[in-house]
This record gives C-alpha cells, structure tokens and sequence, in this order.
C-alpha cells in the first residue's frame, strides 16, 4: 500500500533536499544598514549596565507590574498560556490594549538618556490564539497538507493584524520543527517532516507577520533552536539523536527560510543534542555555544537576537532559573524569566561584575536587541496610537480561516464514492467532536493545553456540526453524541467527527512502550463506528487529531474517511467539502495531501531510513473526487499490544498522564474525593467551606508542571487509574517511584507516601524523616524502591493509586514529575526512607 516518500511539490514546483556539508550563510531579503547600525552603538553606549541586563530580561504579565518594568528598565514582558490581563480569560481588546499602554508607558519613564520602547511577546500560533473570540487557524499540521505558501503568508498577516490589535507587537511564531516521530505532543506544531516544505513556508509565514513593519506587522521568532522535532521517541524537551548532516539539511531548513524572510529572533530549543555519528554530544540547545553563535550567528550571519524559552536556563547543568552565566555566553541574548525575574537582574549584575560573563557579550547581546526594537518601529508611539489598534474586527478573519481548513483537509478513504453527500441527504451525525469546538481548536487556544475550555469560550467559532447544518440544512441534520437509542436505519449517511482531545508540550507526548494505535487510548470512537457501520449505512469519519494515528480499524468500519487535523474555529470549512453543490457536482474538491506519512502499523519505526513498510499513505497521498479508488479491508495488528518494554510509567506531568487523575480527599478510609481536574490556572481549596486541602498548579521544573499542596486537616492527595495496573514486572526491574518536591511548610506530624490496592487497601512508606531533613523552598529529587511498599505475603499487582500522600496540618509541598522508573538502582543498593509503616 505504501510507496517511497515524494518529495513536496508547491505551486508545481518539486522542493528538492540540500545536501549542505555545513551550516550555509544565509542571505536575509533586506540588508542591515550601515546608518541603523551606527544608531544601535550610540544608543547602547549610553546605557548602564543595570539598563542593559533589564533589556535582557522578559517576565510574565502575572509576575511584573508596569511600574517594576520602569524601576528595573526591564526590555520584554510576555502572556505564557492561560494568561490574560488581570487573570481574565475573556479579556476584551480594549483590557489587552490598556495594559499594553501602561507597559509601554513604564518603558518610556525610565531615568535612562534614551527610552527603550518595552516588546511583548504571545503564543500567537494559530491566529491570535491567546485572545477571546479570535479567529483561530488550522495547526501547523493541517497547513502542511495545503502546500500553499501563498496561504500561509496570508494567515501570518491575519495573525499579525489581530496581534497588534491588542498592542502586543512580538509573536512566538512560527515552530519550524521537522517532526520525525508522531509520538511527540508538538506533532501538530510541525509543517511536515520534509525539511524543504518547511523553509518554504518558514519564509512565507515570517514575511506574513514582519511585512515591512507597519502598523500592522509584529516580529516573528523562528522557534525551536534546533532540533526539537528529531527527539527520540518523539519525547518532549528531549535528546536528538540525529547526525550533522540531518541537523543541517532536514532540521536547519525552516531557519534558513526564516533568515532569508528577515527574522528578527529565534526561540531556543529545551532538547538536547547528542550527534553519535560524530561522537559530539551539544548538551542543551540554550547552552550550545557551538551552535547558538557558531551555527546561527557566525556561520548563517542571523542579525537578530535569540531568546530562551520558559525558564529554559534552568535545565543547564549548575545553573537556576535565576541565574545562568553559561546560557549568556552561549548566545543567548534575552532570557525568558517568567517569575524569577528579579532575582535573575542582581545575579547577572553580581556575575558581569566577577567576570563570569564579559561585559562584550552583554553589549553584543544588547545591540541585537536594540536593533530589532529600531526595525520593528515600536518608538514614538503607544500601542493604542498605532493603526488598528482596538479594532476588534481585526480579530477575524473566518473567510481565511475556512479557505485554510478546506485546503487543509486529507481525503484517505471514499470507497463506492459515497462522498460528496447528495444535498438534500437525511444525515446523522454522531461523535464526541462534532460539537466541542476545543476538540477541534486543541492546545494552545486561550489555555496553554487547549483543557477547560466550552463552546461558550469560542464566541467567534462554527463547530463541526454547525457547519453541517449550515451547508446541508438544518431540517436534514439530526445530532446525538452517541448512536444509544437512535433508529440508524432511518438516515442516509452517518457522519461520525471523532479523534483526540486536547494537549499541548508534554502532555501530548504518546511514551514509547505505547502503540499508535487510537482506539487504546479512545476506545469510544471504535465502538461509535462499529455500531454506526452495523447499520450498513454509509459512514463518513471525520477524524481530528493532531498527528497521523494507526486507524486501520476505524478506516475498516468507515466507507469515507477524513483527515481533518485541528481545523480551528471554522469547522463549517469541512461541511464544504462533504456535500455537493445543489447541481449534484462537488462544491469544492479535496485538494490537500500528507505532508506526513500515515502509519500502517501500531509501532513503525520511525529511525533509519524511515521504512516505507510503516506507512499505509506515504508523504503525498490524498484523494480528489471523484476517487475511483477502492481501500480495500485493513490488517488490525490486534495481537501488537506494546510498542516496547515499559521503563518509565508516567503518573503525573502537568496533568496526570491517562489513565490517571488526580483527586483530593480526607485522611480516612472514605469514598469521597475532589477530581482536581486539568485548568491550570484554578485554584482548589476542598471543601470550599472548611478546606481540608487547598492546592494550586505552580513550577518545579518547567512551566506549569507541579502541584502545591497545603493541608489544613488530615488528608489526600493522590492519582487513581479506574483500572488496576500490575507493577509486579517493574518491581523485577528493582524499579523505583520517583518525584521532585518542595517543601514549604514543613510537616510536625507524619508525612507518608502510599499506594492504593483497591478499597481500603494501602501500602505505605513513612517518609516523615526524610521530608524534614529537605531544606524548604528547595527542590529535591525522591526515589523510593518499589520494594519498600511490599509487605510480607504481599504484592503490588492490583495497584489503583500508584502515589498517593497522606499528611495532616501544618504541611504543603509541591510535588511534579511523578513516575514510576525501571532498573533505577541495583537491589542491592536499594535502601528504603525508613521503615515502611504498614
């Protein structure tokens, strides 16, 4: 079924590979004046050290006030996901306008001879997707399918419109990662996996936002520094196990687009990179001299500046989110600070002063900054006096957003060509998406990970099924979530809008003991079909998802089948290709095509040379009506349960990892538990009238990423699975659970760490002594041997709860990275905190 990979094809035009032996010099479409730069040097010549290292520094909106950016002459601030003005998630433009007037005007009342003009920099990634009732584009995944440069300038400009709007002036746009592994929860983030697609629309995206620096354009950044679609396993802020020349031809090509457009910063990766061919291992991308100023600035020639992703310095060996000397040298010219902003400024000042950091590196650091700032044309104006700002029209764009999804959208399967749907059909609709409207918006769209949001957040939006409605009339639709109690027979078509909810970083990451398969971890959508397909009426799966899936058994039990990616906010632009026009021809036709291969196997692998044996559609594949193309039935692999032997169990990361959740309880044996769920912003105080556990998400290691627990009487906090999990093979393994916490308020009673087998059924470890020999507010690493929870004559092979604390008042702590790892220590090395309480 599958054939080699094609290279892309845009505009007629094939998109061949380089063969670059090393990182090429780039020429940018507008050359650097010899008049700005000679503006750039008085200005920074001016300037004291404590005004240079402010320009370095970004914190977020939550954490700085207008006046801390005047006292501190601090250069950038920024909204990370799920951050509004003042908390409010439904902030209108005139709110994000207002307090980008008052952040400028912090900047221009500096006691500094020259008035450095404050930068604002948002997730913009698919529209302005941080802001109530904008429009928001398909994902990058989805806009890949349409190779259409043309289209991808147009929504940079869109996006760009919208931004300024709300005086923010700096989008985080766009990810240029050639993802190489579906696995990983950027997937939908990534054009494609061919490097040339890539820096072709890197170019055409780059140009949509920067323009000529108008009113009406903000900078881009080219993100992530580099290689962060080439992880293995597809992990998260991983290792990229790619060679020198892969690195330079497959993963460096969105950047070489993006310089050549003029981009005015680039965004540091979290992954590493460890090139074994080479036998040279980079470390962390944000302190890779190597490449950060060798590669991108001395070899490519960018002129711009790069900045550090969240909190990323902190993941440098012997550096802190608030103080890393290594990263600055690297190449990092902006530091992204969220929160430890302050504490950042007097370490650096403390380590330009000892010499640690030479004072040419923080000038040349300035001046790239200083210079984006002249390009991008924020002096002289506030936000609110620059064209279009307020303009809440500008926050729409739906025409260019239901174009995008039409040509976006990847016809794999129309056997019998059932599709287009005659008008005038009785059609049913059915499926968990159809209308959630954050199913088919997903992560980044107004919260960081797409979670907690309704219909009701999305004002501006048409789902699914309003879009049916609308093309196909309302009188010829009838909707149910699920087919229970519905005659089937009774209608002409079943459409079925099934697929993924929404993840963003992290959180979306598949592990690597896990299949590909959907219907693990979305059973429902299987079962939905199979009744659905038993009736013998046509079925038409609309499925959305943020990365090719293995679906063979779903393509089985549907007659058409579309790949829909994350369509955004216009789902009627796939109503538009499901029904023909009322003369019976297609009102619109199927013009989109993978830009990455679909699996046709549970576990493809994904090294080497990329197997054609994996894919069921390779790179290229898309139908057109009419198709004239029968998909005949598909293997289901069912015996292929696991795609490797498990070494890391995940339990909570950000949000529990499926299929666990997290809950508040008392300290008894009871029944009744909060469900701690997944906003991120809440704050949780359970019972609301007299709290026995408070808790709120805050940072540990990364964004967002840890619980912080405060006990106000004896209580719980715990993950539960519905499902018992057998850790009796890990135990085998000398396996450990493993967290980090912080302890704030230290503990006067007993602290211990349990796991749950079932009703009443624990196995605790008392870990009192060792959590009050922990210095508070710093974080430590806890592992505790599997073993340590067995007592005799019993075992660990019906575990419902893999960690769970029980403690009692006072104590809080936070606690983030939550696993369960293999092999950690010999056995007989294994030590337990003390003796386990039974």
């Amino acid at each position: 079924m599958a054939r080699a990979q094609a290279p892309a094809v845009v505009a007629g035009q094939t998109l061949a590979p380089t063969h670059y032996t090393d990182w090429p010099r780039i020429k940018p479409r507008a050359s650097v004046s010899s008049r700005l730069d000679a503006r750039v040097q008085d200005i920074v010549a001016q300037m004291s050290l404590a005004q240079k290292i402010g320009q370095m520094t970004q914190a977020e909106i939550k954490s700085i006030t207008p006046d801390q950016v005047r006292q501190f002459y601090i250069g950038s601030v920024l909204n990370g996901g799920g951050s509004w003005p003042q908390g409010n998630k439904h902030a209108s433009v005139a709110d994000w306008l207002a307090l980008a007037d008052r952040y400028y005007d912090a900047s221009m009342a500096v006691d500094a001879p020259v008035k450095l003009p404050i930068i604002w920099g948002t997730d913009a990634v698919h529209g302005h997707s941080n802001v109530f009732g904008a429009t928001l584009f398909p994902h990058n995944i989805g806009l890949g399918a349409a190779h259409d440069p043309q289209l991808i300038r147009q929504i940079g400009a869109a996006t760009a419109r919208a931004v300024r709007a709300t005086g923010i002036d700096w989008a985080f746009a766009p990810t240029l990662a050639v993802a190489q592994d579906a696995r990983w929860g950027r997937t939908y983030e990534s054009f494609s996996d061919d490097g040339p697609l890539v820096r072709a629309y890197a170019r055409a995206y780059v140009s949509g936002l920067q323009g000529d620096f108008g009113d009406a354009n903000v900078m881009a950044t080219a993100k992530h520094f580099i290689g962060d679609g080439a992880t293995a396993h597809g992990t998260d802020q991983g290792d990229a196990k790619a060679s020198r020349r892969d690195m330079i031809n497959v993963h460096g090509a969105g950047y070489y687009g993006a310089l050549e457009a003029g981009v005015l910063s680039v965004m540091a990766s979290y992954n590493s990179w460890d090139d074994a061919v080479d036998g040279v291992n980079y470390g962390k991308m944000s302190g890779a001299r190597a490449l950060l100023t060798g590669a991108l600035k001395d070899r490519m020639g960018f002129p711009g500046f790069i900045v550090s992703d969240w909190n990323a310095i902190g993941q440098l060996p012997g550096c802190s989110n608030a103080s890393c000397p290594q990263a600055i040298n690297a190449g990092i010219d902006m530091v992204m600070v969220p929160d430890d902003w302050r504490a950042f400024i007097a370490n650096t000042t403390r380590q330009v002063g000892d010499g640690e950091i030479p004072m040419t590196r923080i000038d040349d650091a300035v001046r790239r900054i200083v210079r984006a700032k002249l390009v991008l044309g924020g002096f002289g104006k506030r936000p609110s006096q620059r064209a279009g700002a307020g303009d809440s029209r500008s926050l729409q764009d739906r025409a260019l957003a239901r174009r995008a999804v039409r040509e976006s959208l990847v016809l794999l399967k129309n056997n019998r060509d059932v599709l287009p749907l005659k008008r005038g059909s009785k059609v049913l609709v059915v499926g968990k998406s159809a209308d959630t409207i954050a199913n088919q918006v997903g992560g980044w769209s107004l919260t960081w990970q797409g979670t907690d949001n309704s219909n009701a957040d999305f004002p501006n939006a048409t789902s699914v099924l309003a879009g049916i409605r609308e093309v196909a009339g309302a009188g010829q639709v009838t909707y149910r979530a699920t087919t229970a109690g519905v005659d089937l027979k009774s209608f002409d078509a079943i459409i079925a809008v099934i697929g993924e909810t929404p993840y963003a970083e992290t959180m979306g990451d598949i592990i690597s003991s896990a299949t590909l398969r959907h219907s693990d971890r979305h059973p429902e959508d299987l079962a939905l079909l199979e009744a659905a397909a038993a009736t013998g009426r046509p079925v038409i799966t609309v499925f959305l998802s943020g990365r090719p899936l293995f679906v063979n058994d779903l393509l089985n039990q549907s007659d058409a089948f579309v790949a829909a990616w994350l369509p955004g906010s216009e789902g009627g632009g796939i109503a538009d290709l499901l029904f023909a026009a009322k003369a019976g021809t297609p009102a619109f036709n199927f013009s989109g095509t993978l830009a990455m291969p679909w699996p046709g196997v549970p576990c493809p692998d994904v090294g080497g040379d990329r197997k054609a044996a994996n894919w069921l559609f390779a790179r290229g594949h898309g139908l057109r009506y009419p198709s004239h193309h029968e998909l005949p039935a598909l293997p289901l692999h069912a015996d292929v349960a696991t795609c490797a032997q498990a070494s890391t169990l995940p339990i909570f990361h950000t949000l529990a990892q499926s299929p666990f959740a997290l809950y508040l309880a008392a300290g008894g044996s009871g029944h009744d538990a909060h469900a701690v769920g997944a906003d991120l912003n809440a704050v949780i105080a359970w019972p609301a009238s007299h709290p026995v556990i408070s808790l709120r998400t805050v940072q540990v290691n990364t964004q967002q990423d840890a619980k912080s627990v405060t006990w106000h009487a004896a209580g719980r906090f715990f993950a539960q699975s519905p499902q018992p999990t057998d850790l009796m093979p890990l135990v085998a393994t000398h396996a450990a659970l493993q967290f980090d916490v912080v302890i704030g308020t230290p503990a006067r009673g007993a602290v211990k760490i349990y796991m749950g087998c079932g009703g009443d059924c624990r196995r605790t470890v008392d870990v009192t002594r060792m959590f009050a020999a922990y210095e508070p507010g710093k974080r430590h690493a806890v592992s505790i041997p599997l073993q340590c929870f067995i007592q005799p004559g019993a075992d660990l092979a019906h575990v419902d709860v893999p960690f769970g604390v029980l403690a009692a008042q006072p104590f809080s702590a936070a606690f983030a990275n939550v696993r369960i790892a293999a092999g950690t220590q010999p056995a007989a090395a294994a030590a337990c905190p003390e003796t386990a309480a039974r």
